[in-house]
């Protein structure tokens, strides 16, 4: 049970210190080989998509949301999630995670795509991509690549190699039917 004063609400750049803390709490120094911070490098995460948790004015769980391509589809990925260890296990990751989804919806994504654990996210919606329509730009397990669709037929779009949208703006032909995130705000 989330405790009544957990407040949440979109991340701000006063945020950045104590997500990078968090971040480095949680997933060490190994984050930085990982296949999804390797796409984030590739650009910005979207911070009015992204969502802090706060107890007593203290960040103590962190969402992010940054927009990816694969061939001609594009979609947001989500992560790092984080929890600071006094706060795991109290829902509060799974309430940032329905709260991005939610942002994402609103902001007209066609779906949510993330590296991790099926048996944590797939009951918040979270279902496996068929192995071998993407790839990640470093190893990873191809089974702990969900999904969350939003929109009829985003999933499906999605081929090849992930990346930030930034990176695959010059790869993209002109008329290529992508699907394009628009973003509130």
């Amino acid at each position: 049970m989330i405790p009544a004063d957990v407040i949440f609400m979109p991340e701000t750049p006063a945020h950045d210190a104590e997500i990078d803390h968090i971040n480095e709490e949680a997933f060490g120094p190994g984050r930085f080989a990982r296949a999804a911070y390797k796409i984030r490098e590739g650009g910005p995460h979207e911070r009015h998509l992204s969502f802090v948790a706060l107890h007593n004015g203290e960040v103590i769980a962190s969402c992010r949301l940054t927009r990816i391509a694969a061939g001609q589809g594009r979609a947001l990925l989500l992560g790092p999630l984080a929890v600071r260890p006094a706060h795991k296990n109290l829902g509060i990751g799974r309430k940032l995670v329905a709260i991005s989804v939610e942002a994402a919806r609103k902001a007209g994504a066609g779906a949510v795509l993330l590296v991790g654990d099926e048996p944590y996210y797939g009951p918040l919606g979270f279902e496996r991509i068929a192995r071998g329509q993407i790839s990640m730009p470093r190893p990873v397990d191809l089974d702990r690549i969900l999904a969350y669709e939003l929109s009829p037929g985003a999933v499906e779009r999605l081929k090849g190699e992930v990346c930030h949208e930034d990176l695959s703006r010059s790869g993209v032909p002109a008329d290529a039917p992508a699907e394009p995130v628009r973003m509130a705000g």
